[in-house]
């Protein structure tokens, strides 16, 4: 699968790591709040520098009991990130995650061109899909029911993999319709989805991929993680890699990531991995042709 994004081409050979900035006072892992411009510009470098080849900028807040924030102070959060990351490194992907379509119009009338990250994937703004179809960007549509403050109210699924599997589905054809040629589905972990459902949908990711469009997996840190450990976001890092594995395992084509250093181990590590396991069976690997990697 390939995909013009913005001033950047994927053809997904190699899983790509999307790095998370969040310039937020309140994301649910603290030590991914970035609040000045120092820390965003140190949080940008740093992941251009470990390997990230999109930047995810976002400006509020989607864990459940976040405070709401105005679409114009959203948009002057975003609007910082994506100053800087544009100034820094001119040539990376970004991508803002917003569900608002004032906030993608503007950052887009102001910076040019990025990707649309939206957690409700039109469904908290009817106006996003005309929107990006109307500026021809990138979407990301990911899995979600209600608003993240009601989300885990809302967790009642008969087959949870085949409903998210329909819900895409019916969305991709709703996308493409309205004229969205590049698509990136995420089921949506954690979001209206019990620490069981998330395994359960994680086990199953790969039944996604009869779709044709690349995964998105942002399992990075959340409670599906901490909660089994019984531990915090900030010893979640272990976790967060086993999973990471299991989802480029099931058909991940890009790991969204506080850390992404550990992410893009993971994706060389899994690559060399399948190269050598599709050397054995006779097969082809098109995914683990690393430069340097020892046979």
């Amino acid at each position: 699968m390939t995909l013009k994004i913005t001033n950047a081409a994927f053809d997904f050979s190699m899983p790509a790591v999307m790095a998370i900035i969040n310039v937020t006072p309140d994301s649910f892992w603290e030590g991914s709040r970035r609040i000045t411009d120092d820390d965003i510009l140190r949080a940008i470098e740093t992941a251009a520098e470990e390997g990230a080849a999109i930047l995810d900028i976002g400006g509020y807040s989607s864990r459940p009991g976040a405070a709401d924030v105005s679409a114009d102070e959203e948009q002057r959060r975003v609007a910082r990130g994506v100053r800087i990351a544009r100034e820094r490194f001119p040539q990376m992907a970004v991508s803002i995650d917003t569900f608002r379509s004032e906030v993608a119009q503007r950052i887009v009338e102001e910076f040019g061109a990025v990707i649309v990250n939206d957690i409700s994937a039109g469904a908290l703004d009817a106006r996003m899909i005309t929107t990006v179809a109307g500026l021809g960007l990138p979407y990301i549509a990911m899995h979600m029911r209600a608003r993240p403050a009601t989300m885990q109210q809302h967790t009642a699924y008969e087959d949870i993999a085949g409903e998210v599997r329909d819900y895409f589905t019916a969305k991709i054809a709703e996308l493409r319709a309205a004229g969205i040629r590049e698509i990136i589905i995420d089921p949506g972990f954690g979001f209206a989805k019990t620490t069981r459902q998330n395994y359960e949908l994680l086990g199953a990711m790969d039944t996604l991929s009869a779709l044709r469009c690349p995964l998105l997996a942002g399992v990075s840190r959340k409670s599906m993680i901490y909660k089994v450990l019984e531990t915090s976001p900030e010893d979640a890092l272990a976790g967060t890699a086993a999973l990471h594995w299991e989802a480029l395992h099931k058909g991940a084509s890009i790991l969204r990531a506080h850390d992404v250093r550990e992410a893009v181990q993971v994706v060389r590590l899994f690559s060399y991995y399948k190269e050598v396991a599709d050397e054995i069976s006779g097969t082809p690997s098109a995914a683990g042709r690393l430069s340097g990697a020892k046979k």
